[in-house]
């Protein structure tokens, strides 16, 4: 019998789905027998709480990021995952996820890998009630691993980093329940990639730093003045920058004429991440637990700009404390950062070969062979492979 596999996110900000995604595809080529199902926990819910739960979220980042900032620390200091407040928050959701409920009690599963902490949550509930019995696997998708993805029962956890284990034994887990693979990325960050076809493709002449410009995938934030402070830098620069799915700002920094010693190319939405990343020499842009790793994977340092208070803060502690980026605290530094950095090449090289120890282009991988063969494998045996890397 084929295995059956549910892999389950929540449409929280874009990095859960693209953890779920990675994995997802990761299982798919491991074993094309498998039936994968990748699921977004909110498409079983009512607008009202979609709109509660993904939007509201979304609007503290934009508007009140500090607000979300405390909230994430108040949240992990909270003294057990049973306290009180979890109660009421566990009863609510429950009453506005019955027919993800229904789900799990009448679908059968092999194992469940969850790529957010509300499914987890949701599974966990059942299990200590004893209404279902199938096996899941947590998978955190940022540097340091928050209370909330403690989700017991849980059959084990995949973090990014030693740190993140450390935090979820801090709240009871047992170290053997949890792996350290890396965060799961796009199966395309683990192929090797000839940097010159990537040059003609998106026709970057290679004669000078590339910068690669991110804005997310909803193109938000301060992306107009991030920019024109990277075409103040002194040194002449190849610059890209992808404003995501929104049309506008793709438009207005069509409009910006750039100086002429600067090439600069302005992208949409795009899929080819993994080239973009593999020709960048530095990545502009907020540490979000996905992009981070992504940029890791092909061994590109960062210049952190804008991280949300909270979880993305403290990835931006984890780059610095391991010398992978630099960071913009003031948008009047940036020009005279990024000409520090670049009239300094062995230090930019340095900061490469930093990103490159901390990358996981395989992590979806490992992940997948772990889902694929649950509970039979053991955490010495779930390695697919070494990581490999992108050579600058």
């Amino acid at each position: 019998m084929p295995r059956r596999i549910l892999v389950l996110s929540a449409s929280v900000g874009a990095g859960h789905l693209r953890a779920a995604e990675a994995v997802t595809l990761a299982l798919r080529q491991l074993d094309p027998t498998a039936v994968v199902e990748n699921l977004d926990v909110l498409d079983f819910t009512n607008a009202a709480f979609r709109r509660l739960y993904a939007r509201s979220y979304l609007d503290l980042v934009n508007r009140l990021p500090h607000v979300l900032g405390y909230f994430y620390d108040l949240l992990d200091r909270a003294p057990s995952p049973q306290h009180k407040s979890d109660r009421l928050r566990l009863l609510v959701e429950k009453l506005n996820l019955r027919r993800f409920l229904r789900f799990l009690r009448t679908e059968q599963w092999d194992v469940i890998v969850n790529a957010h902490f509300l499914p987890a949550e949701m599974i966990a509930a059942l299990r200590r009630c004893q209404e279902i019995n199938t096996p899941h696997l947590t998978v955190t998708t940022d540097f340091e691993t928050h209370r909330l993805w403690v989700n017991q029962p849980c059959d084990h956890y995949f973090t990014a980093t030693e740190e993140g284990a450390l935090n979820l034994q801090q709240w009871g887990v047992p170290a053997a329940d949890v792996t350290v693979t890396g965060i799961p990325i796009h199966p395309a960050f683990s192929q090797p990639m000839d940097l010159a076809e990537c040059r003609t493709r998106f026709g970057v002449a290679g004669d000078r730093p590339v910068v690669l410009q991110l804005a997310g995938g909803f193109g938000v934030g301060p992306v107009e003045k991030l920019y024109c402070g990277i075409l103040a830098v002194e040194t002449p620069l190849e610059l890209i920058v992808v404003a995501g799915r929104n049309e506008e700002l793709k438009t207005r920094l069509a409009q910006i004429e750039p100086p002429p010693r600067h090439r600069t190319h302005v992208l949409g939405f795009t899929t080819q991440m993994h080239e973009l990343m593999a020709l960048a020499n530095l990545v502009v842009s907020k540490p979000g637990g996905l992009t981070t790793s992504e940029a890791l994977a092909c061994g590109t340092p960062m210049a952190v700009v804008n991280p949300i208070p909270g979880q993305e803060s403290r990835n931006s502690d984890y780059l610095l404390e391991n010398a992978a980026a630099v960071k913009i605290n003031n948008l009047a530094t940036l020009p005279y950062k990024l000409n520090q950095l670049f009239a300094a090449p062995g230090r930019l090289a340095q900061l490469a070969a930093n990103a490159r120890r901390l990358g996981h282009p395989r992590a979806a991988f490992d992940i997948a062979q772990r889902a694929l063969h649950w509970p039979a494998v053991s955490g010495d045996d779930c390695r697919t492979a070494p990581d490999e890397t992108h050579a600058k």
